[in-house]
């Protein structure tokens, strides 16, 4: 005959939740309801996991534009000449500025998605910011400074561009192949810098700094060859590509802008979903005990740097088979380097990589608007990106400044190599 199980606790534990034959004891919860508590848990988790912090990040965004405020403010003549009467007529200053401050801001609206145009040169300008941006953020995550975005764009387009106007192919086959070839060699790029860390623990920083400089020598070099050069041109310039390894438009906008947003999915499944994106997110936050739980952390440093190389090569695409730009040492423009910045506004996360990638574009396509429109420096957009950087580096300062609290949750995993 079976005894009956005694509690471990003793006869008279309260609340010790441990089941008899047919009886239960006071404090028990049922399996089914603690399988539902963990799993709303773990829902929750991964959802404060992935979304970022967004009180702190749009209150950043809204600091830096009243400090932008300001800059039109005194930038704008009349508002400057008021001050010298102010005592006496104080109401021209204010006017003045409201007005000042209004047309500015206005203008930036119109230009960026104030008609179909504009929403259009504001997606094709945040599509490159918003591959290039993950790639950073899938470095971070892995805890990596990826400063090496630039480099693999120039790298990215020199190769995808090449094919582009080099070769003759059937439609479809020359785009993909143009595209495929700027991926590979964004990823081969990238990869240098992984394999340096994992086989002579060069640090990342460096050595995606120095590879900036040589991808730039590298294009500039290509680019004084003739079977690069533009016909009947004395600059280095290459043709543009064909139009048949092009993107394809949809409603004005090259799908270009699509394959940005289908990266980001792509980048949210491998760091949520996958395995290789869960090693990659415990190699972040700790690579020694990583590397005690049997992790290969050489692996996924190269596996981290490469994948961002081809998020960069992808972003190559973006101008010169979107745009088809020719290929100059300038055809990267600063993307590389806007790129790092869409990562931290975005909190290395895939769904902040791209809200931030349409602020960015929507700044730079808005910029020429605020010139044009209210005669205002165009590089205040530029101070204004410096700006939301400078608040999303110190949140404790905007949530003293607005006197928020404290969001109670832990940090995103950042680069943890310095």
């Amino acid at each position: 005959m079976s005894e009956t199980p005694k509690d471990p606790l003793g006869p008279g534990a309260p609340d010790s939740g441990v089941q008899g034959q047919g009886t239960t004891t006071q404090g028990a919860v049922p399996a089914g309801k603690k399988d539902a508590g963990r799993n709303g848990a773990g829902r929750d988790r991964d959802l404060t996991s992935w979304l970022p912090t967004v009180v702190d990040s749009i209150a950043a965004v809204v600091l830096a534009l009243l400090v932008g405020a300001l800059l039109i403010m005194f930038s704008t003549p009349r508002v400057v000449e008021s001050l010298s009467y102010f005592f006496s007529y104080p109401w021209d200053f204010f006017k003045f500025s409201g007005e000042a401050v209004w047309d500015g801001y206005r203008a930036l609206i119109s230009g960026s998605v104030g008609s179909g145009t504009a929403w259009t040169r504001t997606l094709e300008r945040a599509a490159p910011l918003i591959c290039a941006g993950l790639g950073v953020s899938l470095a971070f995550r892995a805890g990596m400074f990826n400063i090496g975005a630039q480099g693999q764009i120039l790298l990215g387009a020199l190769v995808g561009g090449f094919i582009g106007f080099h070769y003759d192919l059937p439609p479809g086959i020359h785009l993909l192949a143009a595209l495929l070839g700027a991926l590979v060699a964004g990823a081969a790029w990238g990869a240098i810098a992984g394999i340096l860390k994992a086989r002579t623990g060069a640090h990342e920083v460096i050595t995606t700094i120095m590879l900036n400089y040589v991808g730039r020598f590298t294009m500039l070099y290509f680019l004084g060859k003739e079977a690069l050069q533009r016909p009947d041109s004395d600059n280095l310039l290459s043709p543009p590509v064909d139009d048949s390894a092009a993107f394809p438009t949809i409603a004005g906008v090259h799908v270009g802008v699509l394959l940005a947003v289908v990266a980001a999915l792509f980048v949210w499944w491998l760091l949520e979903r996958s395995t290789l994106g869960f090693e990659m997110r415990a190699v972040g936050a700790n690579p020694d005990a990583a590397r005690t739980a049997g992790m290969s952390v050489a692996r996924v440093y190269v596996s981290a740097m490469a994948l961002a190389g081809m998020l960069a090569g992808l972003a190559a695409t973006m101008t010169v088979l979107g745009r088809q730009d020719s290929l100059t040492d300038q055809v990267a423009g600063t993307v590389g380097f806007d790129a790092i910045t869409v990562a931290l506004l975005g909190r290395t996360t895939p769904l902040g990589t791209v809200l931030a990638g349409l602020l960015f574009g929507a700044l730079s396509a808005g910029g020429l608007s605020m010139q044009g429109a209210a005669g205002v420096p165009p590089e205040l957009t530029q101070v204004l990106q410096a700006l939301i950087v400078l608040f999303v580096a110190a949140p404790a300062l905007v949530r003293g400044i607005f006197r928020l609290r404290g969001q109670g949750r832990k940090a995103d995993v950042m680069a943890t190599g310095w």
